[in-house]
C-alpha cells in the first residue's frame, strides 16, 4: 500500500503492511490509539530466564503476551508475523549486537521464545490528548533512552542496568503526565524519575544510549520512564548464545487498544 496517509491515521494491519514491505522509521505516532509492544526472541532454555526478570522487573519489563517456542504469531495482532512486520530488528550473538535486519524470516528458530513487552508509546495519544507537548515528535525523531546507575533484579542468569525513556515535559505539565500515565501500569505506568538524570547515573541528555538525543525547551524538565529496551540491556549483560528483539523505538504496532491497558 502507499504511505501518503499520516502515521497516526493508519490501522494497525495497514502500518503493519508499510512496515513488512521495508519501511524502517520509529513508530512513535502511527496507528493512533492501539497498543505498541517492544520484542524480545530468546531460546527456549532462557526462556524461563527471561520471564523470571519480567516477574521480578515488572516496570521495565511488563509481558504483555508469550509465544509457543517457534511461534511467529501474537493474539496481540490477529495477521501479524512477528518476523517481518517490525520496522527493524536487532540480532545478539553472545551478548553482542550483529545485525539490524528490517525482517528476521531467514534468522527465526524453532526454538525461539517469544516475548512482547509493554511500550511508552502506548500512553502517549494520552499525554498529546492532555496538550502535553512531546518533543521527539515535534522534532521528527526517535525517543531517547539511557541506561541508568540503577540495576535490575538479577533472575537465572540474566542481570543488567534499568534502562529508561526520557521526555522533555513543560515544568506545568509534569503532574499531569504523572497522573495520566500512572493509569497504565502495563505500559510503563508512572515516571521512576523526574529532573536531575544524574540520580540516575546519567551524564549527559545528549547523548543517549539509544534513540535520538531531543532538544529540550525552556521551561522543560527531563521525565524518565523505565523502559523495555532493558531486556536488552540485560541480553547485552548476559549474553545468551542468541537473541533477537525490536531495534529501540521501532516496535510492533498491535490491534488491542491503549484503552485496554487503562485502568480507570
Amino acid at each position: 500500500m502507499g504511505t501518503t496517509a499520516p502515521p497516526a491515521s493508519l490501522t494497525p494491519a495497514e502500518a503493519r503492511s508499510v512496515f513488512r514491505a521495508g519501511r524502517a522509521v520509529p513508530t512513535a505516532g502511527w496507528a493512533d490509539g492501539h497498543t505498541q509492544a517492544n520484542l524480545v526472541a530468546v531460546p527456549a532454555d532462557w526462556a524461563y530466564d527471561v520471564l523470571l526478570f519480567a516477574q521480578r522487573n515488572p516496570k521495565p519489563c511488563p509481558v504483555l503476551d508469550v509465544t509457543e517456542p517457534g511461534g511467529t504469531s501474537t493474539v496481540l495482532a490477529p495477521g501479524a508475523d512477528l518476523r517481518t512486520d517490525l520496522p527493524r530488528y536487532r540480532v545478539y550473538r553472545d551478548g553482542r549486537l550483529t545485525e539490524e535486519p528490517t525482517e528476521v524470516t531467514g534468522l527465526w528458530r524453532d526454538d525461539l521464545v517469544a516475548f512482547l513487552i509493554g511500550c511508552s508509546f502506548t500512553f502517549e495519544a494520552a499525554l498529546g490528548a492532555a496538550g502535553v507537548p512531546l518533543r521527539h515528535l515535534e522534532q521528527a525523531c526517535n525517543v531517547p533512552m539511557f541506561r541508568t546507575s540503577r540495576p535490575c533484579r538479577p533472575a537465572g542468569r540474566l542481570h543488567g542496568p534499568l534502562v529508561v525513556s526520557m521526555r522533555p515535559i513543560p515544568s506545568q505539565l509534569v503532574d499531569t503526565a504523572h497522573r495520566l500515565t500512572a493509569l497504565m501500569p502495563g505500559v510503563h505506568g508512572a515516571p521512576v524519575h523526574t529532573g536531575d538524570p544524574g540520580e540516575l547515573g546519567i551524564e549527559d541528555l545528549d547523548t543517549p544510549d539509544f534513540g535520538d538525543p531531543v532538544r529540550m525547551l525552556p521551561g522543560d524538565v527531563p521525565v524518565f520512564w523505565a523502559c523495555g529496551v532493558t531486556p536488552q540491556a540485560a541480553l547485552m549483560a548476559s549474553a545468551p548464545p542468541f537473541a533477537i528483539t525490536h531495534a529501540p523505538g521501532h516496535m510492533l504496532i498491535t490491534d488491542a487498544r491503549d484503552a485496554d491497558y487503562r485502568i480507570a
